[in-house]
This record gives structure tokens, C-alpha cells and sequence, in this order.
């Protein structure tokens, strides 16, 4: 019996690193997808850009630019935080794999360091996600025009902008500590 616990423990530790590489790839993916996103958020708009709402008053100012500029370097920012510590932990976990040639994917590591590291990768896709939408609300506002003047397909744009992202980012968390704490 207690040579089989020890098989147990053997290849839980090899579905464990496996498990933890692929999702640490998953995330690097997305977090590469968001990156790219932002830099097209920050081409789509250029200074002095008059609103297709073609009303001179609801054209954006200098200060929405500058708030767009602002939450674009920020999230790209979170978003590469997000991306080193999880290629971080890829590199740990392959290179502790690397060791014994005939026990591929069965590093032992520590499990405790690694739910902190994707933790933190995790908060950083958050927040990256977070600041691109604050900047996402800032192009609607250059393109479609300011929120304060009322315009409809600027405030429709931005509430399904704003339903559909918090949905999502409440449903990575909860899904997130479901599984560290399971």
C-alpha cells in the first residue's frame, strides 16, 4: 500500500508541473493578445482627432489623450509584469524538469512559491485588464465622442464595454480562487 501512495505522489507531482506549464502558456498567450491590443488602442487615435459625432463641443480634449496615453503604458505595463513572472515560473519548472532526463515533467517544486507566483500573474492580467479598458472608454470618447455630452453610441459603447469586461474579470477571479482553494 504504501508503495503505491508513493506512485501516486510520483505522478501527481509529473500532472501537477504539466498541469501548471500549460496554463502558465495560457496565459502568457493572452497576455500577448492584450499587449497587441493595446498598442492597436494607442494607433487608433491621433491628436486633434475630431469625434464622428460631428459636434465641435463633444470632441475630445487634450487631457482624455493624455488619460488614454496614461492607462495604455499602465496596462501594458501589468500586462508584462503578468507575462515575466509566469515565463519566470516556466523557466523554473523546466529547468528543475531538466535535471533527471527520465522523470520529465515530474519536477518537485514548491508548490507554496508557485500558487504566490501565479497569483501574482494572475492580479497582473487583472489589473492590465482593468487599465485597458479605462483606455478602451478614452478611444470611444476621441472616436465617438465625450460621455458628458451625451452621446448615445458613446455611452452604449462603453456600457456594453464595461458589462461584458467586469463579467469576464469577475468570472477569471472567482474561477481563479475556486481552484487555489480547492
Amino acid at each position: 500500500m504504501e508503495g503505491e501512495s508513493g506512485a501516486f505522489r510520483k505522478d501527481s507531482f509529473g500532472v501537477t508541473t504539466r498541469v501548471h506549464v500549460t496554463a502558465l502558456d495560457g496565459l502568457v498567450n493572452v497576455n500577448s493578445l492584450f499587449t497587441i491590443a493595446v498598442f492597436v488602442g494607442l494607433t487608433l487615435t491621433t491628436p486633434g482627432q475630431k469625434s464622428l459625432e460631428n459636434k465641435t463641443v463633444c470632441d475630445a480634449g487634450p487631457d482624455v489623450a493624455e488619460k488614454l496615453l496614461l492607462f495604455e503604458v499602465v496596462s501594458f505595463s501589468f500586462f508584462l509584469f503578468s507575462s515575466l513572472i509566469a515565463q519566470g515560473l516556466k523557466l523554473a519548472i523546466n529547468l528543475l524538469n531538466s535535471k533527471d532526463v527520465d522523470e520529465a515533467f515530474r519536477a518537485h517544486i514548491n508548490l507554496t512559491m508557485l500558487r504566490f507566483g501565479m497569483l501574482g500573474s494572475a492580479v497582473g492580467s487583472v489589473m492590465g485588464c482593468l487599465f485597458m479598458m479605462l483606455s478602451l472608454v478614452n478611444v470611444i470618447q476621441i472616436r465617438l465622442g465625450m460621455l458628458s455630452c451625451g452621446s448615445k453610441a458613446a455611452v452604449h459603447a462603453v456600457a456594453a464595454l464595461v458589462t461584458l469586461v467586469t463579467t469576464s474579470i469577475l468570472t477569471y477571479i472567482s474561477t481563479a480562487v475556486y481552484a487555489f482553494t480547492r
